[in-house]
């Protein structure tokens, strides 16, 4: 006797293929981000940009990631008409995925730390997202994972999922974005190309994409302080842990994520935090636009890489990322009160930048 059941529903079906039409026709919909140029002296013979992901629809990085978890869990069929997605996030990717959850109509709960920048916090209620706050940011994974199986939801994951729902070899990724843009340029094939990590998810596609395309550009992650990322890197400890959630939003993590793939990238810095606003701020002097934390993070790197290859006489371009808008941290990063209550002092940071861009020369 032949066993058969199917469970084939026509209207979750229907209801399927139209969510993966609003998802597909948003992508559509977008034009690609920018690469914007970070002035450098002409004398060097470098060129630095930055791939402004603020010009997304929800204004960050994260657009790309909340789009792809989308089509993934839809595809994979965990994601369901009338159950709440749930997602554990610091503020960036919680308002991605908050748009795209109305967008296709189902509720989201974003499980955050309850320091969330106010500005995040009602950017994911404007999308119709509500908030579920923890005091400690390392029990987010648990308690949502909880309010999954309580309101029969489905928990994202970021964490996990960021690495493998990204199409790495190509499809308008951010990699392929890049180099496309840079085809015209003097210096088409970056020398590095410097990410900062939260899931980990943009450094692994952009390193699987430059191996798999055969580029010699090199990829570089930058961490904040209170991450794990570089030590569990430099050791090799898959292990190893922090007892306190990063300052600077959106990345830094505080155990090893399983979509950090550590074999694909090819060196880390561990960047003060000081060091992370200080860049920030050179940012905004320098181009006249406002940024994230995280931006300064990756910045702060560039930078160091420039200064290495101007000591070395060699030519050549750097990318990083402009990752997010700085009006959704007014009160932290641009603030001086903030950073007196935090007992961070960006002055010798901000020395350092202004004698790499005068002199060529980087600080010891």
């Amino acid at each position: 006797m032949t066993l058969d059941v199917d469970h084939s529903d026509a209207a979750y079906r229907a209801w399927l293929k139209e969510a993966v039409r609003r998802v597909q026709a948003d992508a559509n919909r977008s034009a690609d981000t920018h690469l914007l140029p970070f002035p450098l002296p002409e004398r060097w013979g470098i060129d630095l940009y930055l791939k402004d992901e603020s010009t997304h629809p929800t204004g960050s990085l994260k657009h790309r990631l909340a789009r792809s978890l989308f089509l993934y869990g839809l595809c994979n069929g965990w994601i369901r008409p009338g159950r709440p997605v749930i997602e554990a996030s610091s503020g960036s990717t919680a308002v991605s995925e908050a748009y795209f959850a109305k967008l296709i109509g189902v509720p989201f709960i974003a499980v955050m730390p309850r320091t969330t920048s106010p500005e995040k916090i009602r950017l994911i209620e404007f999308h119709s997202g509500r908030c579920h706050f923890v005091d400690d940011p390392r029990t987010m994974y648990e308690e949502s994972a909880r309010l999954a199986a309580e309101t029969g939801g489905h928990y994202m994951d970021q964490f996990t999922y960021a690495e493998r729902a990204t199409d790495w070899r190509g499809n308008n990724n951010i990699a392929e974005s890049t180099f496309r843009q840079l085809r015209l340029e003097r210096y088409p094939e970056p020398a590095w190309i410097v990410a900062t990590a939260g899931t980990g998810g943009t450094s692994a596609t952009l390193a699987r994409y430059i191996h798999y395309m055969q580029y010699d550009t090199r990829v570089c992650v930058a961490d904040p302080e209170n991450s794990c990322f570089f030590d569990g890197w430099t050791t090799g400890d898959p292990d190893v842990t922090y007892d306190c959630g990063s300052r600077i939003e959106g990345i830094g993590r505080p155990r090893m994520e399983p979509s950090f793939v550590t074999g694909a990238i090819d060196r880390m810095m561990k960047v003060p935090d000081a060091a992370s606003v200080a860049a920030v701020r050179a940012l905004e002097r320098a181009i006249g636009r406002k940024a994230g934390g995280s931006t300064g993070t990756g910045l702060w790197s560039a930078l160091k890489i420039v200064a290495e290859m101007v000591a070395e006489g060699r030519q050549g371009s750097v990318v990083t990322l402009l990752c997010d808008p700085g009006d959704r941290y007014l009160d932290k990063y641009y603030s001086d009160t903030w950073l007196a209550a935090q007992g961070l002092d960006i002055v010798p940071y901000t020395a350092a930048i202004d004698s790499l861009l005068e002199t060529g020369v980087w600080p010891d």
